[in-house]
């Protein structure tokens, strides 16, 4: 089976891609000669989701998956949620978004959040939505080197590192984005077998 995920996020591909089974293949938006950059212009992370899958498999006919995901933090009203990416404004810039985050938890003591993933897939003229949530709380201070966005600051609950300092083979197991996808794994699996 050939699937497009609708993005060009080379990072969110790479982690994807490492999670699907052989038997699915993910083809990246450049595969498919899409260079364009579909607006997210709807305010929930669902509505982002749906918006980018359907730009896919209406102007390029693939069946296809997209994504939007969000920082929630408690104690700022569940912001920057999904406004994430652009948190610091234009252009969109993990460290900017990064600082402007911590200066605003510097005098909270409640640093309690959460990642939150939609996916929506687009398949045999049918939509499907599935969700991931990873309950964390953001550090005072980034912490490691590896992953993208707010990994450096965000710790999950029952961890003692951010993102940034696991595996990629760990974080997949436990990410929200990781959650989400082995949803929208576990349907296409049961869909081949039904």
């Amino acid at each position: 089976m050939k699937l497009v995920f609708a993005t060009n996020n080379l990072n969110k591909l790479k982690e994807v891609q490492e999670m699907l089974l052989n038997s699915i293949e993910v083809l990246s938006l450049k595969d498919i000669n899409c260079f364009n950059d579909v607006e997210e212009t709807e305010t929930t992370l669902e509505g982002n989701a749906k918006l980018k899958a359907d730009y896919i498999t209406q102007k390029f006919g693939y069946p296809c998956f997209a994504d939007d995901t969000g920082l929630e933090v408690e104690s700022l009203d569940n912001k920057p949620g999904v406004y994430s990416a652009r948190y610091a404004g234009e252009p969109s810039n993990s460290e900017n978004n990064m600082q402007k985050l911590l200066a605003e938890l510097a005098n909270k003591e409640n640093r309690n959040a959460q990642f939150r993933t939609a996916v929506c897939l687009n398949l045999n003229g049918k939509q499907y939505l599935f969700e991931g949530v990873c309950k964390g709380e953001i550090l005072k201070e980034k912490q490691g080197r590896k992953g993208f966005g707010y990994d450096p600051i965000f710790k999950p609950v029952g961890f003692s590192e951010s993102f940034a300092n696991m595996k990629s083979e760990e974080k997949n197991k436990i990410s929200h984005r990781g959650i989400a996808i082995q949803k929208l794994i576990d349907f296409l699996l049961n869909l081949k077998t039904n």
